[in-house]
């Protein structure tokens, strides 16, 4: 079985070139959109919006052309991706949607307060077939209790979040943070009816582990965040399925410099580790907090010698550099990150601080930085760029 031997640098500039974050833009429009996410299987899904939310993030960098109007039309009115969970949730495929059917039933069975959802159901069924799709708001049942979104939750808003994550019903629209939901049967048609072809439990972990690597691009055969949301993937399963995965040819080995354990990508994507003089040019790009490349934060950090973690979670006295803070890539190497904050009601895009990793000056990526903010500006809709006073960080 043929193994494939790569420095550091080669391996970055090939999970790069996958990625479609190195040469020219692979990705182009609305179309590219629907390309990556196949290609990626799921981009993950956070409602924070500092300067666009998680997905809008991950789309930006790769995507030539993209607004994030775009991903809602596929969403909302095209419905050729669809909101669910797959790594915490996600947005993927609708025609993905069958393969997560034992999610699905996984959280029918897993109600919660079942017996107060299960009484105002009809409510809100009726309430949908009388005005249609329908947000918590909308159902008044004067009941609210405390669940795992916090204190004071009403009635109505865990009922229809339970039927959401029982399949029953989808995300229609969303106005602002507010989400309308309607009956799936109604607006995923053939999607709806098709049934997970995966009828055994081994086989649909095989999916999904192929799946993840396709989606950050090298993974190693290691605990990590990059299975979160894989049901019962554990070590020992998880090392038989690399091992057919690699025995059929679905993957490859790679052996890279410096590292105890090999990496694997997809078979098809060797065609990444073409030489670089091939599609070399190199591009400065803003990533999400959440972007399928950092899934593997100990592989990045082996990789590209950044240590990342997002502190939004993290206390404010605890925080190392901020609350919401982007990796910036530069070529083949992520140069720093940056506090980048969008005053909606001017429609500035503040640059509040930039910290350079060390031996990277900011005269060295001046002009690729603030291009590629020009670039941030114009996705977020700002019209003016304000850099605050000493943000740059050594």
């Amino acid at each position: 079985m043929k193994e494939y031997y790569l420095t550091r640098k080669e391996a970055r500039r090939f999970l790069l070139k996958k990625q479609g974050l190195l040469g020219d833009y692979r990705f182009h429009g609305k179309e590219g959109v629907v390309s990556y996410i196949e290609q990626a299987g799921c981009i993950q899904f956070d409602p924070v919006d500092v300067c666009g939310k998680n997905p809008e993030l991950v789309l930006q960098s790769r995507i030539e052309g993209f607004r994030k109007e775009m991903l809602y039309k596929l969403l909302y009115e095209e419905r050729v991706l669809i909101d669910y969970f797959d790594k915490n949730l996600s947005i993927f495929l609708t025609e993905d949607f069958r393969y997560f059917e034992r999610t699905r039933k996984r959280m029918k069975e897993n109600v919660w307060f079942q017996k107060e959802v299960e009484e105002i159901i009809p409510e809100i069924l009726k309430k949908m077939k009388e005005s249609g799709p329908v947000c918590s708001k909308d159902v008044k049942t004067g009941d609210s209790v405390s669940w795992y979104w916090g204190m004071n939750t009403s009635l109505a808003r865990i009922a229809l979040e339970n039927l959401y994550f029982a399949g029953e019903l989808i995300i229609h629209h969303k106005k602002g943070s507010n989400k309308y939901y309607a009956p799936a049967k109604e607006y995923l048609g053939k999607e709806y009816r098709r049934k997970d072809p995966l009828k055994e439990d081994y086989e649909h972990l095989k999916w999904r582990v192929l799946r993840r690597i396709s989606g950050v691009g090298l993974l190693w055969n290691r605990p990590s965040d990059a299975w979160l949301g894989i049901k019962d993937l554990k070590a020992g399963t998880r090392d038989r399925i690399f091992g057919e995965l690699l025995e059929k040819g679905k993957i490859a080995k790679l052996i890279v410099e410096d590292f105890n354990d090999p990496l694997y990508c997809l078979k098809g994507d060797l065609k990444y580790l073409g030489s670089e003089e091939e599609n070399n040019t190199e591009r400065t790009e803003l990533l999400a907090p959440l972007d399928n490349m950092l899934w593997d934060r100990k592989l990045i950090n082996k990789l590209f010698d950044f240590d990342y973690k997002w502190e939004i979670y993290t206390p404010e006295d605890k925080r190392k550099y901020g609350y919401y803070v982007l990796p910036v890539l530069s070529g083949d190497e992520i140069i720093g990150r940056g506090e980048f904050v969008l005053n909606r009601k001017n429609k500035i895009l503040e640059v509040r601080k930039l910290w350079t990793e060390e031996g990277r000056t900011w005269d060295k990526y001046q002009e690729a930085i603030q291009g590629a903010v020009l670039r941030f500006a114009e996705f977020n809709e700002a019209g003016e760029v304000s850099y605050n006073k000493d943000f740059v960080q050594i």
